[in-house]
């Protein structure tokens, strides 16, 4: 068993159908009984390991194999000496063959169980979520939706058997009103999309694993972003010098919004880009960054030459308003690496011709970074963000199919994707960095750090984004600032190391 630690490793996740499928092959090979028997053993141990001076655990069971996890735990703490009570809400007459199994052995093993709840629960007991498991697919309602409303109540902690009750485990997404707010979660056997993305964050609390001595498949449903690999920075040789690193042009800002660009610019220089350009959209009365002298400014450079457009890594829209629609056919047409955020984003959802030549670019061997957030991505899907967030896996795939295009789309759980690779989910970043200007610092990390590789091919830009995520999503999480604002987000990414 380990404590999911996004830095120290990246790990595979599957989503329910492949999961079930996982189950059913180890089922063919293994004696019966012998994963619910693994399973029990290991929510026994994490439960003693989170709560060990608890005296009272309350298990609410349901009528799964989930609820026969949790059965077959409630005889463990038994036996190590916790007074254990279960609320079983099933017919035992209609558990399935391993619940059922499960359920006789907690009662030869002296278990209280009941349909009822026992008396409230101290700060320091614990309580431990086994009521709906993988399996679910609809609201809880009833009696189930009344004990995960009592599970949210308690003043101790709560242990959910893998994941919560009321959470889809493909999205992260509610199933309904009522979601189990666990303080840890035990994702047994394979792990899910839905504990690290959407809402599941929020519901999740600390995720560890069990893979129950199961082998899984090579290739997951996606990976969950992690490594020391995610802070490694570009080697600087002594022989290098300031051509080495690549040039970065940033082209946004119109009026009222130069700071989108000058974030962006700042950033992309503190990832390491030798030397970075600022071409304003409105650039009537700044000729300079006073807080960053080196940063350059090219006014209307990407009316410049095709060879000197396709020389630099570009970045357009932060803070571009509604003039960056006319600097954008320039650019798609002639930039070698190109990272497209904000209103650039929304100029290309709302005009056909854009959307052509943007999807053109991958023919002609120019990658392409796009950086949503889900209101934008609806935009570009012709969805709501609603949508997009209902199952925000399956969109970023879809938008990196209709564009041909490297997507990071934004968010709890920020997705990386890209045609015919295996989608990142993002463990890092929380509120801190939810406030104004903090996305412009993410794609001008990504150009930053993209201009320094030796290739600008698609998988060279879907790396530099999955590591300018992590790296991002850290700084936030390792800051005592909250808001983390966006000037001072650039520092804390540059003192991170692996």
């Amino acid at each position: 068993m380990q404590r999911i630690d996004p830095p120290s490793a990246a790990w595979p996740l599957f989503r329910a159908q492949t999961s079930r499928a996982i189950e059913h092959q180890a089922q063919a090979v293994l004696p019966a009984y012998t994963l619910m028997q693994r399973a029990g053993s290991a929510v026994t141990r994490l439960a003693l390991a989170i709560a060990p001076h608890a005296q009272r655990v309350w298990i609410a069971a349901g009528p799964g194999n989930n609820g026969g996890d949790g059965l077959e735990a409630a005889a463990g703490l038994v036996a190590a000496g916790k007074t254990v009570h279960v609320t079983l809400q099933a017919d035992a007459q209609r558990l399935p063959r391993d619940a059922a199994r499960a359920l006789a052995r907690a009662r030869a093993a002296g278990v209280a169980i009941s349909t009822e709840r026992p008396a409230d629960l101290g700060a320091q007991d614990l309580a431990i979520d086994a009521l709906l498991g993988l399996g679910a697919s609809r609201a809880p309602a009833g009696a189930i939706a009344e004990l995960i409303g009592h599970l949210n109540r308690l003043p101790c902690p709560v242990l959910a058997v893998d994941l919560p009750s009321g959470l889809d485990s493909d999205t992260g997404r509610p199933l309904g009103a009522e979601v189990v707010r666990a303080s840890h979660s035990l994702s047994l056997l394979t792990m899910k999309p839905g504990l690290f993305t959407g809402n599941g964050r929020d519901h999740a609390g600390s995720v560890w694993f069990d893979c129950l001595a199961v082998e899984t498949p090579d290739r997951p449903d996606a990976w969950l972003s992690g490594g020391a690999v995610m802070l490694r920075t570009v080697p600087r040789h002594h022989a290098h010098h300031k051509g080495s690193y690549g040039d970065v042009h940033v082209v946004g800002g119109s009026t009222g919004m130069r700071g989108a660009a000058l974030l962006a610019a700042r950033a992309a220089h503190a990832a390491g880009a030798g030397r970075v350009h600022v071409a304003l959209l409105d650039d009537a009365s700044l000729t300079h960054d006073p807080l960053r002298p080196e940063l350059m400014f090219r006014p209307q450079w990407w009316l410049r030459s095709a060879p000197e457009i396709a020389a630099s890594t570009v970045v357009c829209g932060c803070g571009g308003g509604t003039v960056v629609r006319g600097a954008l056919p320039p650019l798609l047409a002639h930039a070698t690496r190109l990272v497209l955020d904000a209103d650039a984003l929304n100029a290309i959802a709302a005009d056909s011709s854009l959307q052509v030549q943007l999807r053109a670019r991958a023919a002609r061997g120019r990658a392409t970074v796009l950086t949503p957030h889900p209101l934008e991505a609806g935009r570009l899907l012709d969805v709501g963000a609603a949508q997009v967030q209902a199952d925000r896996l399956v969109a970023a795939q879809q938008l990196a199919a209709r564009y041909a295009c490297a997507i990071v789309l934004k968010g709890s759980g920020s997705v990386i994707a890209a045609p015919g690779a295996v989608a990142h989910i993002n463990p890092t970043g929380g509120a801190a960095l939810a406030t104004a200007g903090t996305g412009d610092v993410l794609a001008g990390w990504i150009a930053g750090l993209w201009a320094q590789a030796p290739s600008a091919s698609l998988e060279a830009a879907f790396q530099a984004a999955t590591q300018s995520v992590f790296r991002h999503g850290l700084a936030g999480d390792r800051s005592d600032e909250i808001p983390l604002r966006a000037a001072n987000l650039i520092d804390a990414m540059m003192r991170l190391s692996a």
